[in-house]
């Protein structure tokens, strides 16, 4: 659990860097990716999930 904050934590301010350079590159993305792949593993991984889950539903249900 430790770890897995820790590389949430890393990553988290490592993308956010990126993010605000204004320069996103692949070696960027990646790091942003392993950012998602750490997060999807702590306690609020599942909660992350729902939220994604209804916003899909959600915008899957507006009709144009």
């Amino acid at each position: 659990m430790v770890l897995s904050i820790s590389g949430v934590l890393l990553f988290g301010v490592i993308g956010f860097v990126f993010f605000r350079k204004g320069e996103l590159k692949l070696s960027h993305a990646a790091v942003c990716a392993l950012f998602g792949f750490y997060l999807a593993g702590t306690a609020v991984g599942p909660s992350i999930q729902a939220g994604s889950d209804k916003l899909a539903n959600l915008l899957g249900g507006i009709t144009l």
